[in-house]
C-alpha cells in the first residue's frame, strides 16, 4: 500500500541494504498488444487499458472493485482473481502515503508515473505489495484483496511455499485476501515495479462480463488498514470493499451498521 502497513522504523520498511526482496531477480517486461480476454468470450470483455486507469485516485479505487487482476506465469499459466478490497493513497496532501508532501524517491517513483504503472514495495522486509498510480502526483491505489476466480492449486502452492512446513492448507478466501497475500499468490516480484498495467504481458486487468459493473450500495468505504499514527488521515474513509465478500481482508463492521440503518430507514 501506499501508506505504511504499521507504523515501522525506517529500517524495517524495505530500505535497507542487504535486504532479501531487493535481491530478488528483476526481469524485462514486455508489451501486451492484443486487449481482448483469452479467459472471458472475445466478445464480452476485454483488457483495460490507459484510459481506465486515467482516474482521480478515490474514483479508480472504486472502479477497480469488480474487475479481475491477470498474472500470466512463464510456463503459460494465468492466475484470476477478482478485486474485492482496495485503498486510495492521494499524493502530496495524504500523510499516510509514501509521497506525503510531494517527496519523490527512487522507491516511489513509480507513483509519480502515468497512470497504470505498477508500483512494488517491500513491508517487513520479506512480504510485498501491490499498487497502481491514478491521476495525480504521487496518487495511487493499494490492491488489497482479491477473490480466486481461477488457478487456485497454483496459487496455494505459492503462498505454501512461503509458510511453514506442515502448515494447514488455506482455503480459496485465505489465498489472497490481503495486499502481501495477493503478491504472493499471483508471484507479483519487486521487479514488476515501474511496469505498464496497461500493456504488460504478465500482468493486466480486464472485465468481467458477469459483473461489469458495481453499485454504490454494494461498496462499502472505511478507514485504510496500519496508518493508525498518521492523524485525521487515520480516519478517512479511503478503503472501499464490496459488501459480504469473504475474500475481504478486514471488515469493519461499524460503517456496514450505520449504512445498513440508514438503508432501512429511508
Amino acid at each position: 500500500m501506499t501508506g505504511r502497513k504499521r507504523s515501522l522504523p525506517r529500517s524495517e520498511s524495505g530500505e535497507v541494504d542487504g535486504n532479501p526482496v531487493e535481491k530478488l531477480v528483476h526481469c524485462e517486461p514486455t508489451s501486451h498488444v492484443d486487449h481482448l480476454s483469452p479467459y472471458f468470450p472475445k466478445r464480452d470483455s476485454v483488457r483495460l487499458t490507459h484510459s481506465f486507469f486515467n482516474q482521480p485516485c478515490t474514483q479508480l479505487a472504486k472502479a477497480f472493485l469488480g474487475k479481475v487482476l491477470v498474472r500470466k506465469l512463464p510456463d503459460g499459466t494465468e492466475l484470476r482473481g477478482r478485486v474485492v478490497e482496495t485503498e486510495a493513497y492521494l499524493g502530496g496532501e495524504d500523510k499516510a502515503s509514501h509521497s506525503a508532501g510531494g517527496k519523490r524517491t527512487k522507491r516511489n517513483e513509480a507513483m509519480f508515473m502515468a497512470p497504470g504503472t505498477i508500483y512494488v514495495y517491500p513491508i517487513y522486509g520479506i512480504y510485498l505489495c501491490m499498487n497502481v498510480s491514478s491521476q495525480g502526483d504521487g496518487a495511487a491505489v493499494l490492491l488489497r484483496s482479491l477473490e480466486p476466480l481461477s488457478g487456485q492449486k497454483v496459487m496455494r502452492s505459492l503462498r505454501a511455499s512461503k509458510r511453514k512446513p506442515g502448515a494447514k492448507s488455506l482455503k480459496d478466501r485465505e489465498l489472497c485476501n490481503g495486499p502481501s497475500k495477493l503478491c504472493q499468490a499471483l508471484e507479483i516480484q519487486r521487479c514488476f515495479d515501474r511496469r505498464d498495467l496497461a500493456t504488460d504481458a504478465e500482468a493486466w486487468l480486464e472485465t468481467d462480463p458477469e459483473q461489469e459493473t458495481v453499485s454504490e450500495a454494494e461498496v462499502v468505504l472505511a478507514p485504510r488498514i496500519g496508518v493508525d499514527s498518521y492523524g485525521e488521515w487515520a480516519t478517512k474513509l479511503l478503503r472501499f470493499y464490496l459488501r459480504g465478500n469473504p475474500c475481504v481482508s478486514v471488515f469493519h463492521r461499524d460503517t456496514e451498521r450505520v449504512v445498513h440503518n440508514l438503508s432501512n430507514t429511508n
